[in-house]
């Protein structure tokens, strides 16, 4: 139930150890999303029984979850932690790749990540707040059903779908809007 170090140890070897360390913790937060993602996909009827055996948090489990769904195998970055790939796991996949590429490319911590996401955002959306409330919403429950029917078949937390759908609509709005404006001007003036 804990770490016994020899006192005779050098620094350089406790250094290893706590890399180490970090490398089991980091690997176990995925292992456990993946295991998470599996376990309701597969047994959704006895899926919350077995998490409780499993003594941790039920958010924390939740977010381990998320974040594994977010990021296939093959896209996961081994030189960045678990915590790297959280920061950007809400983004659109374009956006995670960009952050993740910066973080490897700069050697940023989790902390220097989450900066750098703010600040771009910031500059991106000044008028509006960093965590806006959209009012309560009442939804006919097929329709409900058929939303969180689809964020799962995604294996996406419900609450990332609806975002990540409210982005998508937004952008091929604003991607049709914006090809409209340029249909009413004059060829001559372009």
């Amino acid at each position: 139930m804990g770490l016994e170090i020899p006192a005779d140890t050098t620094f350089d070897g406790w250094k290893a150890a706590g890399q180490q360390l970090s490398r089991i913790v980091d690997s176990s937060a995925w292992c456990l999303g993946d295991w998470l993602v599996y376990g309701k996909s597969r047994y959704a009827d006895r899926y919350l029984h077995v998490i409780q055996l499993a003594n941790l948090d039920y958010q924390t489990l939740r977010n381990y979850a998320w974040v594994a769904r977010r990021y296939s195998m093959e896209r996961r970055r081994q030189s960045l932690s678990f915590q790297h790939h959280a920061e950007a796991a809400s983004l659109p996949q374009p956006e995670q790749d960009h952050w993740l590429d910066e973080a490897e490319k700069h050697g940023w911590s989790r902390n220097q990540l989450r900066r750098q996401i703010r600040m771009s955002r910031a500059g991106e959306v000044r008028s509006a707040p960093s965590n806006a409330v959209l009012p309560r919403l009442y939804v006919p429950g097929e329709r409900f059903r058929r939303w969180r029917a689809a964020a799962d078949q995604s294996r996406i937390d419900f609450e990332a779908w609806i975002l990540d759908a409210l982005d998508t609509a937004a952008t091929q709005t604003l991607t049709v809007d914006d090809s409209d404006a340029g249909e009413d001007e004059d060829p001559a003036k372009a």
